[in-house]
């Protein structure tokens, strides 16, 4: 898949639904959910030793458990990202511009 890095998130969402809806379908949004955040902790231990080959390895599952959540809720993934795509959707700015928080 190295050659295909640069798909639409829509085709992506599509392997990614080709490949594990049955499972996740099986499993719920609600169990499926609790995947996704466990990867985020997985992603949290990986930043923290600074070790980059596990971070893209964890924001890589951090990912398909996005786009698998996406899946069984119907959410288009590339429609619903739309809202970032002229810069940042509170402010309009690129850079954003949003007071710090």
């Amino acid at each position: 898949m190295k050659g295909e890095l640069n798909m639409r998130l829509r085709d992506l969402q599509k392997v990614i639904r080709d490949t594990y809806y049955h499972k996740d379908s099986r499993r719920g949004v609600d169990r499926t959910f609790i995947w996704l955040v466990e990867e985020v902790g997985e992603l949290a231990e990986a930043v923290r030793k600074r070790d980059l080959r596990e971070v893209r390895e964890e924001i890589s599952d951090l990912i398909a458990w996005t786009l698998s959540l996406a899946n069984l809720l119907e959410v288009d993934v590339e429609e619903a990202m739309e809202r970032y795509s002229k810069g940042c959707p509170k402010c309009g700015s690129i850079p954003c511009k949003c007071p710090e928080e």
